[in-house]
């Protein structure tokens, strides 16, 4: 592992990238808007549920314990995804001159990583919380939303950067086993997702057995999460615990996966809540975000020396940011999908919710082809942070592009995650119809899917 004072870096950068001075890290994930744009309680609303047939599934017909669409939660997955292109974004073209500044705004953007997990726990423990165990097509379906999609694309990148890297064919086949091992950069999030998969069905049946104690239980693993990182932030666990393989490891985010199963037991209410409480909310994620990067420019000054080394990824100070930012890209996705949006932002936001897991899992080619191309000379004409914002518009834009021809090919599936879609319905009509609001706190109808970007809420 490679670290610089000002840095957040937890794996070795993909190979030809990476700005000089800034070393890049591994990360799943993506930054958060912490300000929606919301006055009073947002309405959550739904749009038919379509199965995987194709066939439209009223609410009331939809039997419980199966999968239900909850499109606001649909909604943040292309928040989220902006927020990973903004990390890599910053990993792969921050200019040296701005490596303390670069270094403060990833430690925010690493919320993106607990993010994710905290969804798709909370997704899929939804899915199962009125049933009495896991379906027998439940190990088929993970290994196909995620081994599959990993594997794929893991060779894809070894090829994609099989004639600028290696020479022997004996250390490049090494090297692809290395990579299907830990996780080629931004993959190693399918496995830490992975791991939970396999551990489900024995988590729900801890949230089960304790139901009516959750926050004893809550309280526990928060507990544990704040004395997992504080001994890895100060270099008290061995070196296999910390850094690049604990972003590997499941322990490492155990409070946010069982934060998310429980918080599925209690959806409605905690959605009412924080539609109740949307400023406080807001307030309290720009409190803590405030204390965190007071933390890291001290820790990077080296003004107090205590505070350890500011290019950890698991910082214990930022705990309190990631769960109000959780908090917040959720009523980010509650305000998309108002009612009052435009057709064109409902379009909008329906395309970047298809193509996530395809946005996810490309990018890196995206940012790759940039840097070769010398994207990163761009800081010597423009604002660096002008650079950023652009460039991940740009990587965004592609990706989608990108997704969306490779979910009409044989191969969708295994490429983006997405049943095959027709090449008549790349581009939408305004025959679609607008959705319709789920009075009170009612649950939106839909369909809870198998992504591991957050269970991918859909039965594509």
């Amino acid at each position: 592992m490679t670290a610089t004072a000002d840095t957040i870096d937890v794996d070795a950068p993909p190979e030809g990238l990476g700005p000089s001075g800034v070393s890049p890290t591994v990360l799943p994930a993506p930054t958060v808007e912490t300000a929606p744009t919301v006055e009073t309680a947002p309405t959550v609303l739904t749009a038919p549920t379509v199965d995987g047939e194709g066939a439209t599934v009223s609410t009331a017909s939809t039997p419980s314990g199966t999968r239900k669409r909850l499109d606001h939660i649909d909604a943040m997955r292309p928040v989220k995804q902006a927020g990973v292109i903004g990390t890599h974004t910053l990993l792969a073209f921050a200019p040296v001159a701005a490596t303390v500044a670069a270094g403060a705004s990833l430690m925010l953007l690493h919320v993106t990583r607990e993010a994710f997990l905290f969804v798709s726990a909370c997704m899929l423990t939804y899915s199962y919380r009125q049933s009495k165990r896991v379906d027998r097509t439940y190990w088929q379906r993970r290994f196909m939303s995620v081994g599959v999609p990993y594997l794929c694309w893991t060779v894809i990148y070894f090829l994609f950067l099989l004639p600028s890297t290696y020479q022997n064919p004996v250390t490049s086949l090494g090297h692809l086993g290395y990579l299907f091992a830990t996780g080629y950069y931004q993959l190693y999030y399918l496995i830490v997702v992975a791991e939970f998969y396999v551990l489900f069905p024995l988590l729900l049946l801890l949230v089960r057995r304790t139901a009516g104690q959750h926050r004893a239980l809550l309280a526990v693993s928060g507990a544990i999460q704040v004395l997992m990182v504080s001994m890895m932030h100060w270099n008290v666990l061995p070196p296999n615990m910390r850094g690049f393989w604990a972003s590997r490891e499941i322990t490492s985010y155990q409070f946010y996966l069982l934060a998310g199963m429980v918080i599925a037991f209690h959806l409605d209410e905690v959605h009412a809540w924080l539609c109740r409480h949307v400023r406080l909310t807001i307030m309290v994620t720009l409190a803590s975000a405030a204390v965190a990067e007071a933390w890291y420019y001290l820790s990077a000054d080296n003004v107090v020396g205590w505070l350890g080394s500011s290019s950890d990824p698991f910082q214990p100070i930022v705990i309190p940011f990631n769960i109000g930012a959780i908090a917040c890209i959720y009523l980010v996705g509650v305000a998309l999908v108002d009612r009052h949006r435009s057709h064109r932002v409902r379009s909008m936001v329906q395309s970047g919710s298809d193509n996530a897991y395809g946005i996810y899992l490309a990018q890196m080619i995206v940012i790759t082809l940039l840097g070769w191309l010398g994207w990163r000379n761009l800081d010597s004409v423009l604002p660096w942070p002008l650079v950023a914002i652009v460039t991940v518009a740009v990587v965004f834009v592609a990706c989608i592009g990108l997704t969306s021809v490779l979910a009409r090919t044989p191969w969708s599936k295994a490429l983006t995650g997405r049943s095959r879609a027709t090449w008549r319905s790349l581009w939408p009509r305004r025959t679609i119809a607008p959705p319709t609001a789920v009075p009170g706190n009612a649950r939106a109808p839909g369909a809870v899917g198998d992504s591991p970007l957050d269970v991918d809420l859909a039965a594509r």
